[in-house]
């Protein structure tokens, strides 16, 4: 079977090359794979930035966002051929820490976890691949290409359990979010928030391309402004671009009470102006919270099916913009102003 497969560490060494068929002891699942996800991620891995292969091995077959058909199941796993499926990119550390042990793996403190097309663990972007049935994710079959959301519908449904229990501590019920960035977290962000019936607000630097139209669809505000424009301030605030003046802006830029979610990696090595002391009393004063947040669990996995099951699907398939089939994958990392979310297509459908 064919595959994207690279050293890790080494950039340029990504290939689809020949690979052999997944092994038994990888899953007693085996899934043919439908679509791969591209994320900065898998651009990051592929530029060499980091990336740890199977030990033993000196190839990583790349991608963590998923989606597939199952072809075998035993029987009792709860799946049978032609389910529509994602696999769960993180596995629980072997020691296992307090987090992992209470099946809180997105938490785990010692770092020994592996994760599928990432750490230590071959990813999806194989035109088969195994899994354990645990670590499996059943879609609605009607979602067909749409699954391939999935995982990044994971990160956001988590952001906001996260920040439902923050909130929690106040007496205040929250009205206002504001949303920076309009890729497809910050656009399934969004979706999430809508969803609870806030009002939303979304900022990206775009002006034209689809980027406006999707918010504006979703019910929600379109600003290509300052953070600090956006008045009156919000109570929420999910950062996505991982831009550091951004950030920095959203940081102290909520009413009082107010939860800041960090969900964008920042690339570091840049100085960016910051009054440290006026920051600080903004926090205090207003008993403001800032936290980041990465990965998810099964309970993620399960809340982000159920949200994309609800959401509008011609909304949904907006945020595909581009399909590239997997003998041509190296054009999916060619981005243009266009693209929120490209796709490599497996060969299943």
């Amino acid at each position: 079977m064919r595959a994207i497969t690279l050293e890790p560490g080494t950039p340029g060494s990504a290939a689809l090359e020949e690979v052999a068929e997944p092994a038994a002891e990888e899953g007693a699942v085996l899934v043919d794979g439908v679509a791969w996800g591209i994320c900065g991620t898998d651009a990051e891995i592929i530029a060499g930035e980091y990336g740890e292969a199977p030990p033993g091995a000196d190839r990583l077959v790349l991608g963590h966002e998923s989606l597939g058909r199952v072809a075998e199941a035993p029987a009792g796993s709860g799946f049978d051929p032609g389910d529509l499926v994602v696999g769960i990119v993180r596995r629980p550390d072997p020691v296992p820490c307090g987090s992992c042990a209470a099946g809180e793996w997105d938490f785990c403190r010692n770092g020994l976890y592996t994760e599928r097309g990432i750490k230590g663990l071959h990813g999806f972007a194989s035109e088969r691949w195994r899994i354990e049935p645990e670590f499996l994710v059943k879609l609605d079959g009607g979602l067909g290409l749409l699954g391939v959301l999935m995982e990044p519908t994971t990160i956001v449904a988590k952001a906001w359990e996260q920040i439902d229990r923050i909130m929690a501590r106040a007496t205040i019920a929250p009205e206002r979010v504001l949303v920076c960035g309009a890729g497809p977290i910050g656009l399934l962000a969004a979706l999430l928030a809508r969803a609870r019936g806030y009002e939303v607000i979304v900022l990206d630097r775009a002006t034209d391309g689809p980027k406006p139209a999707l918010v504006r669809d979703l019910g929600a505000a379109y600003h290509a402004g300052a953070v600090h424009d956006v008045e009156p301030a919000p109570d929420i605030i999910v950062e996505a671009t991982g831009a550091d003046a951004v950030v920095l802006d959203a940081m102290g830029h909520t009413g009082a009470n107010g939860v800041v979610c960090l969900t964008g990696v920042s690339s570091g090595g840049h100085s960016v102006a910051l009054d440290a002391g006026a920051l600080n009393r903004s926090l205090v004063l207003e008993n403001d919270v800032v936290f980041g947040t990465v990965n998810a669990n099964r309970r993620h996995y399960a809340a982000a099916a159920e949200a994309l099951a609800a959401a509008d699907r011609d909304w949904l398939g907006r945020l595909i913009t581009r399909r590239v089939p997997l003998d041509r994958w190296q054009e999916a990392l060619q981005r243009t102003p266009q693209d929120i979310k490209v796709v490599v297509e497996l060969g299943a459908t």
